[in-house]
């Protein structure tokens, strides 16, 4: 949070919470939409579904977990940012290893969804190919 915070305080001052204290009611849309139409089938399809089919496939757990968190990261090419896909992979990683560690899909969408909200919180929505408050 704090690399995030000081990244756009840095780069973009005038982004810094924009859609928090510009447009709430976006704000708020965006954190329903983003969680529950976004995060969670992201999970079920990346995680639980993936975890399901080919963990046998692949003994080493860590290679499991790079797989996972490439084909996630290339799954969001179509957003055309080397930011994206930066963000996507280390999440992916985190995610899977989240997922790996505990066989909980809740548990990991919710901490795809505190991650991916801050970021739409914090100003980076914007830096990240999606729409902000303009």
């Amino acid at each position: 949070m704090m690399i995030t915070g000081s990244y756009v305080f840095l780069l973009a001052p005038e982004t810094l919470f924009s859609v928090l204290l510009k447009r709430p009611e976006l704000w708020f849309i965006i954190l329903f939409v983003y969680t529950f139409l976004s995060v969670w089938p992201q999970e079920i399809i990346y995680r639980t579904f993936f975890y399901e089919r080919y963990r046998e496939l692949v003994q080493n757990k860590w290679l499991f977990i790079l797989i996972n968190a490439v084909l996630f990261s290339l799954a969001h090419l179509f957003l055309r940012s080397f930011m994206v896909q930066l963000f996507t992979f280390v999440g992916g990683l985190l995610f899977a290893y989240t997922y790996q560690k505990t066989k909980s899909t809740t548990l990991v969408s919710i901490e795809h969804a505190l991650y991916g909200n801050w970021l739409f919180t914090v100003g980076m929505g914007e830096m990240l190919a999606f729409p902000g408050v303009d």
